[in-house]
């Protein structure tokens, strides 16, 4: 397994609090309890789908979320090296037929196509080998039957898709998922492609949930200003009197509503405990 699985290497970490408030907004999202499936997608190569989609599989997992992650590039899918798990059999075989486990007694049975990982209820689906034809293996009918299939099985499915710039292979899935969700690298991505991406998905009656900005330049120091700061009470020196004064006077204010966040806090740790204490 891979440094990249940063939200489970390192679930302290600032970034793995971001992958946690992705999850949050997401499930925010979800409150017609119909959003089961998202593809992430991007538009081109390098900015950082694939290190989004995995990641956020796992915080959805440390949630208590049974989840199955999709590798969908079959031209250059990479989540099997990540998980270290073995690149095939995957989504190649089961759509396709080659190299699948199945005969006239046996029926093809998709549990075969998934493995489990390190991650407790966390499974993945590799890419498998590569196909001569992904984009048509993608509209046929068993990629809708594979869907119905994974809905039963878990809670969340998370597809990573190809770079929708190269191929249309995303733009397919895009209409068949719940959600999709467009990766961008910051001061990279240009604002015509995204544009474009985002109208090629529109014209094919997928959903958009919003954007990733990844790859974003952030000094420690000026994530604690802009999240913690305000929040968990992190201090700096200023050489400003006034700003000083404002500190003192919002320390004051915020008391009251750090006790009551502390006791929502306390209250939420304790579900928790019990909940897996009875598992």
């Amino acid at each position: 397994m891979k440094k990249e699985l940063i939200a489970h290497r390192d679930p302290k970490s600032p970034i793995s609090e971001i992958f946690r408030t992705l999850r949050t907004n997401i499930q925010f999202m979800n409150t017609s309890k119909r959003l089961k499936s998202i593809l992430i997608t991007s538009t081109s190569p390098s900015e950082g789908k694939s290190w989004v989609a995995s990641n956020l599989a796992v915080t959805f997992a440390q949630a208590g979320k049974r989840v199955v992650l999709v590798d969908a590039d079959m031209r250059k899918g990479r989540q099997y090296t990540i998980f270290g798990v073995s690149p095939k059999p995957g989504l190649s075989n089961y759509l396709s037929g080659v190299d699948a486990y199945q005969s006239d007694e046996t029926p093809n049975d998709i549990t075969q196509y998934i493995q489990k990982t390190e991650i407790s209820n966390l499974c993945l689906m590799p890419a498998g080998n590569i196909p001569p034809n992904p984009s048509e293996l993608l509209v046929s009918s068993k990629m809708i039957n594979l869907l119905d299939e994974l809905n039963e099985i878990a809670e969340i499915i998370i597809i990573d898709g190809t770079p929708c710039e190269l191929v249309t292979d995303s733009v397919i899935i895009s209409r068949l998922v719940d959600s999709t969700i467009i990766v961008t690298e910051y001061e990279k991505t240009k604002k015509d492609k995204l544009q474009r991406i985002i109208t090629n998905i529109k014209n094919v009656n997928g959903n958009i949930a919003g954007v990733v900005i990844n790859k974003t330049p952030m000094s420690s120091k000026k994530y604690e200003k802009s999240y913690y700061g305000s929040y968990y009470g992190a201090s700096y020196k200023s050489g400003n009197n006034k700003v000083n004064d404002k500190m003192k006077k919002n320390k004051k204010a915020n008391t009251k509503k750090k006790k009551s966040q502390k006791n929502i806090e306390d209250k939420v740790a304790e579900i928790y405990k019990n909940k897996y204490d009875k598992k």
